[in-house]
């Protein structure tokens, strides 16, 4: 066999493996874009695309909202929501931007943007919001919590609305940045308190004035 020939069948090869590759990258890009409809087939089908999975940051909407290079329905990325915190808003229409939301959305920034990151969804619980972003826990490659490192950093608040795995520990780590005011602990004041924390702790402040 001339070597033009031997050549010739090396490129032919390396093409069809190109285009192989390029089929199954393809369908398994369209088998995530498919959500199951129902309620209990949706859960089960975030376990396996997510949960324990590690995947890479692509965007930071602020504190407690980041995407991930995941497909998801209609949509390129995954958008996730941090289970069990609330960072101060940054691009809310009806609160504008809250008091060190900047600050908690530089600190996620830093953390996780181009990184990659291991997804962990809440296991008795849903996996969605209402807006339909995810519900999770972010490791960060030093085994941290992201979620955690906001609440006990005073990047955010323990969210006491929904209940998780977590929630009295959060609660915890809210206490103890709280006591050392540690970030937004160091000045905030009540008026500048998410409305929905105002309200299921009225005397949170008190002890400081």
């Amino acid at each position: 066999m001339s070597k033009r020939r031997r050549t010739g069948i090396f490129i032919v090869c390396l093409l069809l493996a190109a285009v192989f590759i390029w089929l199954d990258h393809s369908l398994i890009r369209h088998r995530w874009r498919l959500r199951p409809k129902s309620e209990e087939q949706a859960r089960a089908y975030d376990f396996e695309k997510y949960h324990t999975k590690i995947f890479t940051v692509v965007n930071v909407v602020d504190g407690d909202t980041i995407d991930i290079d995941m497909p998801d329905g209609q949509y390129d990325q995954t958008r996730m929501r941090l289970w069990g915190i609330d960072t101060p808003e940054t691009k809310s229409e009806e609160y504008g931007v809250m008091y060190f939301g900047p600050e908690a959305t530089d600190f996620t920034t830093k953390l996780v943007l181009g990184k990659q990151v291991t997804v962990y969804l809440d296991t008795p619980n849903r996996t969605r919001d209402k807006y339909g972003r995810l519900l999770t826990f972010v490791k960060l490659l030093d085994n941290g919590f992201l979620n955690e490192l906001l609440v006990s950093e005073g990047f955010a608040y323990a969210d006491l609305r929904f209940r998780h795995s977590f929630y009295n520990k959060y609660q915890q780590l809210e206490a103890g940045a709280r006591s050392l005011k540690k970030g937004l602990w160091g000045k905030v004041t009540r008026e500048q308190l998410p409305e929905w924390l105002q309200r299921e702790r009225p005397k949170l402040l008190q002890s400081r004035k």
